[in-house]
């Protein structure tokens, strides 16, 4: 794949207490690494990758990695409103990151108005679970991934399992919010651009996605 031919990019930002693991499934998805021992974020570290969402369709992932602790919170609420996807992220075995997702997204959600942010709630370090040491319950979790509109999905940067598929989910989220009008790209909005031609079939894209749910008969 030629990395420097794209037709869209999303801007996505990681969210979740410090010591979650954001960083450490960014280096999974991006790297396909896991270091045991990572440095804290620092204000914001910067990641991108491409993904490949229909053929033909390249998109250029930019992830802003933000840092957790309270001390570098003014730094990382600036991010927020070139945002178009977050993932909210919490630690399986501690109660407390899960109780703090909410605080998150509503904080996101504040500053991004009037633009549109997709979510995906990952319960994260669950190879942790075959230990006993789970502190969210599923159901619990999946019970707050609906009143936020989102997905939810379980992952171990550890183990690389569903590291992939969390991050796939929500740029395929944003991808078909683009289709169907849900979200739009926006002069002075940095979330969503697109190449030159992409703009031009944009809206045949989302006519497309319209003219298909007006024949459908189910």
């Amino acid at each position: 794949m030629d990395l420097t031919l794209w037709q869209y990019q999303f801007r996505i930002i990681m969210l979740g207490d410090s010591t979650v693991g954001k960083s450490s499934m960014l280096k999974r998805y991006t790297e396909d690494l896991f270091l045991e021992c990572i440095n804290q974020t620092v204000g914001v570290d910067f990641y991108v990758h491409f993904l490949e969402v229909e053929p033909g369709v390249r998109v250029k992932l930019q992830f802003w990695d933000t840092a957790g602790q309270e001390r570098f919170r003014s730094v990382t609420r600036s991010y927020y409103r070139n945002s178009v996807g977050g993932l909210l992220v919490f630690d399986l075995g501690n109660r407390k990151s899960f109780e703090n997702v909410r605080e998150w997204y509503a904080e996101v959600c504040e500053r991004v108005h009037p633009y549109t942010v997709l979510f995906v709630l990952v319960g994260h370090k669950s190879d942790r679970v075959k230990g006993g040491e789970r502190a969210v319950d599923r159901t619990e979790a999946e019970k707050l991934a609906s009143q936020l509109g989102a997905p939810y999905i379980e992952a171990s940067a550890k183990t690389g399992h569903n590291v992939k598929e969390a991050f796939d989910l929500l740029t395929r989220r944003i991808y078909q919010g683009l289709k169907s009008g849900e979200i739009q790209l926006r002069e002075g909005w940095d979330g969503v651009k697109s190449s030159a031609p992409t703009a031009q079939t944009l809206q045949k894209l989302q006519n497309n996605e319209s003219a298909e749910k007006k024949s459908c008969t189910c």
